[in-house]
């Protein structure tokens, strides 16, 4: 009886030792594997964004180079004048030096020579400069080449693309022919005064339409007596105030 009671005793206490002997073990390499679970957390990061600590390896695009902003359309040094002071030669006939990065509005001093070497005086010489490209210089600055092929009587008013030219003592950035959109304004010589005179005198008789060339209005005023008077007063009024103009849609001068 002795003998079994000890050696129950025995697997007792060998059972205990096996399961103390595992959970001592096993804690330790529990709490080897937080720090790795740390680190591995600090490693991992969201999508699109850098982790802390390194640089992004996405280059910034290089600045940009400012265009060309010497003239490229006008003529060449052929067309220039022979004989005369370099610096009074037309702005045309010049190759300068632009700073193409300048502020718009300042004005800033450059360097230019003439397209041909066959002038007087100084070859190389220092012009100031507004900075300012040409095509937006004052309507005074340069001259537009008008048009017959638009109405201008029309509301609004019609508009076409003009080819525009610097003039000669004004010294810009870029092309000195330019295109710029113009009002329809032209005229063709028609007066007011004049048809604005012929129908309160005459307009009985249809000689205001045939000034303003509508000859077809003018002929049935004609035979109908001004309509009685009646279409005289309103032509007169409607030339007084401007709304009837010539008939090929230009404007009065």
């Amino acid at each position: 009886m002795m003998t079994e009671a000890s050696t129950l005793v025995k697997w007792g206490c060998l059972l205990f030792c096996v399961i103390f002997t595992g959970c001592v073990s096993d804690s330790p390499q529990r709490d080897h594997n937080k720090p790795q679970a740390l680190e591995s957390n600090k490693n991992t990061t969201l999508p699109g964004k850098v982790p802390t600590g390194t640089t992004s390896s996405t280059s910034r695009p290089p600045p940009t180079t400012p265009e060309n902003c010497s003239d490229l359309t006008f003529r060449d040094a052929r067309d220039c004048p022979s004989k005369l002071n370099c610096h009074e030669l037309g702005r045309e006939c010049l190759d300068c030096t632009f700073n193409c990065s300048c502020v718009y509005g300042q004005e800033i001093n450059v360097t230019c020579r003439p397209k041909k070497d066959d002038c007087e005086g100084k070859k190389e010489f220092t012009l100031s400069l507004v900075c300012r490209y040409c095509y937006q210089t004052a309507s005074w600055e340069h001259t537009c080449l008008g048009t017959d092929q638009c109405l201008a009587v029309t509301s609004p008013r019609e508009t076409f693309t003009s080819n525009c030219t610097v003039k000669s003592n004004v010294l810009c950035l870029g092309n000195r022919i330019f295109p710029k959109k113009l009002p329809c304004n032209w005229t063709s010589g028609y007066k007011w005064s004049t048809a604005l005179l012929l129908s309160i005198t005459l307009g009985g008789f249809g000689a205001d339409r045939f000034y303003l060339g509508h000859w077809q209005e003018g002929i049935g005023k004609l035979f109908s007596f001004g309509g009685l008077g009646v279409w005289t007063i309103i032509d007169v009024i409607l030339i007084a105030i401007r709304y009837l103009g010539p008939a090929d849609g230009s404007l009065y001068i």
